[in-house]
C-alpha cells in the first residue's frame, strides 16, 4: 500500500528526540502558558520574519479569533473562496459574520478581478486562502481592501513558507492564520495554529481572546493574571507538549519544503506529457506544495482504478463549500464546480520513498492510456 500521507517514518526518525520533548514538557510543572509556548512563539515569528503573533488551539480557532479579534460579527460580510476546507467557512459563520463567495482562477486561488463587484456596505474583510501551498495574489487583494478600508485575513493553513514576491504569507494583511494539523508543513501530533497579527494592539486583542478574555500580557492592566474577562474570549489553548513538538520539528521545515519540491518536480516531469491538468507555479511564488492536486475529466473512474493497485489520493474538494448543506448558497461558481469533480491529490509528503512516488506515476500513466 501507497499511503497518502503517512508520520510513521517521520517519527521513527525522530523518536527520541520527540520522546525527551514530550519529558521535559511533562516535568516542567506547566500544561498551557509555559516556557515552550513563548519559545516556540518566537521561534515561528522569528523563521516567517513576522512582527508579532500569538499561538492558538487550531487553524479553525485561528480565523473566528481573528474575526472577532477585528469586532467582525453579525450584519457584517466576508468575501471568500468556495474551493477551500471547511473551516473558513464556519470560522466566519460562527462569528455570526455572512459569506460572500468568489470564484477561483485556474490555479485554484482566489480571483482577485472578481471580489470588487462582491463587496458591499456591509463587506468587512477578505478572507484569501493560500490553498494547497501556493500564495494567492496579495499585491492585488491589498490594493482592493486598502481602496475600500477592508481587513485582509490570510488563510494560510495550507502554505506555511510559501512566499510571495520574497514575502512570507501571513505577513501581507491584518493577521495570518496557520494550522498544525499533523499533515500540515509543519504539523503537531494533535491540533494547533497561529496568528501572526501586523500590531502589538492587535496581538494584545488575540491573547485575550485565546483564553477567555484573560489578560496576561500586560503589566498596565490592573486585572493582569487576574480571573477577570476584559473581553469576550474562547478556549484556545495549545498545550506545551505539542509547542515541544513544535519546537522540534520547525529546525526541519525548511528542509522538508525542498523535499516537496524535489519531488513535485519528480510529478511534473513524469506526468508532463500525460492528460492531467499539472499544479501551475505562478510568478513571483514559492510554492511549498503541501497539496500536489491534479486535475482530470474522468477522475472518479481514474482513483477507482488507482485504488486497485493499493494507491491512495485523497479528493480536496469534492464538494464545493457553497453547495454543502450547512453553507448552502445558490450562487454559481462555474470554475470551483467545474475544478471539484476533477480534482485529486497525489501522495506527496517527505518522508515518502521515491521509488513508490516513481510507481504511481507509473501506474497512473497506464491508467491514463486505457480511459
Amino acid at each position: 500500500m501507497i499511503n497518502f500521507w503517512s508520520y510513521t517514518d517521520e517519527y521513527k526518525k525522530l523518536k527520541t528526540k520527540l520522546l525527551k520533548k514530550i519529558d521535559l514538557s511533562m516535568k516542567s510543572g506547566k500544561i498551557f502558558f509555559g516556557p515552550e509556548l513563548e519559545r516556540f512563539e518566537k521561534n515561528f515569528i522569528k523563521i516567517n520574519n513576522f512582527k508579532y503573533g500569538a499561538a492558538v488551539g487550531s487553524g479553525t480557532d485561528a480565523i473566528y479569533i481573528s474575526l472577532l479579534a477585528l469586532n467582525i460579527g453579525r450584519g457584517d460580510e466576508v468575501i471568500t473562496v468556495s474551493n477551500t476546507a471547511i473551516p473558513t467557512a464556519s470560522a466566519i459563520t460562527s462569528s455570526g459574520a455572512k459569506i460572500k463567495y468568489v470564484d477561483i482562477r485556474n490555479d485554484y486561488l482566489i480571483n482577485a478581478d472578481q471580489i470588487e463587484k462582491k463587496i458591499t456596505n456591509k463587506t468587512k474583510a477578505i478572507i484569501p486562502v493560500h490553498l494547497y501551498g501556493q500564495a494567492s495574489d496579495m499585491e492585488k487583494i491589498n490594493k482592493i481592501a486598502k481602496k475600500y478600508n477592508l481587513k485582509v485575513i490570510e488563510d494560510c493553513a495550507q502554505a506555511q513558507g510559501a512566499k510571495f514576491k520574497g514575502k512570507s504569507v501571513g505577513s501581507f494583511g491584518d493577521v495570518g492564520c496557520f494550522s498544525f494539523y499533523p499533515t500540515k508543513i509543519l504539523g503537531a501530533y494533535g491540533d494547533g495554529g497561529f496568528v501572526s497579527a501586523s500590531s502589538k494592539k492587535l496581538n494584545d486583542t488575540i491573547k485575550r481572546i485565546r483564553f477567555y478574555g484573560i489578560e496576561m500580557h500586560n503589566k498596565n492592566n490592573k486585572f493582569n493574571n487576574k480571573y477577570y474577562s476584559n473581553n469576550h474570549g474562547i478556549n484556545s489553548r495549545i498545550n506545551e507538549i505539542q509547542c515541544g513538538i513544535l519546537n522540534l520539528k520547525i529546525q526541519k521545515v525548511n528542509f522538508w519544503i525542498k523535499q516537496r519540491r524535489k519531488l513535485a518536480k519528480i510529478y511534473d516531469m513524469e506526468l508532463k506529457n500525460s492528460s492531467l491538468k499539472l499544479p501551475i507555479e505562478n510568478k513571483n511564488n514559492n510554492h511549498v506544495f503541501h497539496l500536489y492536486v491534479v486535475y482530470h475529466p474522468k477522475r472518479d473512474e481514474i482513483v477507482k482504478r488507482l485504488k486497485k493497485h493499493n494507491i491512495q489520493i485523497n479528493i480536496n474538494y469534492p464538494y464545493p463549500i457553497h453547495q454543502m448543506k450547512g453553507y448552502i448558497d445558490k450562487i454559481k461558481l462555474p470554475i470551483t464546480e467545474k475544478m471539484s469533480k476533477g480534482i485529486f491529490s497525489l501522495p506527496l509528503y517527505p518522508n515518502i520513498k521515491i521509488n513508490d512516488l516513481i510507481r504511481v506515476t507509473k501506474v497512473l500513466k497506464k491508467i491514463l492510456g486505457k480511459i
